[in-house]
């Protein structure tokens, strides 16, 4: 135990600026994400092109495809989260997704799973690459799946992304990259605030 605080300690002090405007640019991202703040997207873009960089220079390839893939999706929610009717309200609502969307989303994050898992494996092998194949793949495809229902303002996307955190908590750690470990365990705790907040949210829309 001793020998792991040390070492989270000696990785805290070896942080790079970088590192700490993207976890600070995450963790205002979230914040916005609770509040349904559209800024989400915005200040989101700051840490995930600061991500893809951090990624792949720690041969978390996976996790640069999760950042890619943030930032495209980014914008698409932005443009969703933005648009008005005729009489300038918002036309997407937070809600929970039917039994349909359930099986939609588990089949999404099936698919993949299993391409990402493969894809790094072979990466593993070809390049001789640290990578965590089976932990970077699940961290990776709950991620995809969390940003693309986060974008629809699907209430289980919080479910998505608490499952992200608690993968990537240790994925991180393991990578020498302490500081974003952290950032992850702040996630959780604001994925379970963003699930109670937007399920009083959709209460409030329905009374």
């Amino acid at each position: 135990m001793q020998e792991i605080f040390n070492q989270f300690i000696n990785e805290i002090r070896a942080t790079t600026w970088l590192e700490y405007i993207g976890v600070a640019a995450g963790i205002a991202s979230v914040l916005f994400s609770r509040k349904e703040n559209i800024l989400v997207y915005p200040v989101g873009l700051i840490n995930t092109i600061i991500y893809i960089y951090i990624s792949v220079k720690g041969s978390l390839f996976g996790e640069a495809s999760v950042n890619f893939y943030y930032t495209v999706m980014s914008i698409y929610g932005w443009i969703l989260w933005a648009k008005k009717d005729s009489h300038k309200t918002i036309i997407l609502h937070i809600s929970y997704s039917s039994k349909k969307e359930w099986m939609q989303q588990l089949l999404f994050f099936g698919v993949f799973y299993v391409a990402i898992f493969f894809s790094l494996s072979f990466l593993k092998n070809a390049f001789e690459s640290n990578t965590i194949p089976w932990a970077d793949a699940f961290a990776s495809a709950t991620a995809y799946t969390g940003m693309w229902l986060m974008a629809k303002k699907k209430i289980e996307s919080w479910y998505w992304w608490a499952a992200t955190n608690i993968a990537s908590i240790p994925l991180y750690f393991v990578k020498h990259y302490a500081f974003t470990s952290v950032q992850y365990v702040v996630f959780l705790i604001l994925s379970f605030m963003g699930l109670i907040s937007w399920m009083k949210k959709v209460k409030q829309q329905h009374s």
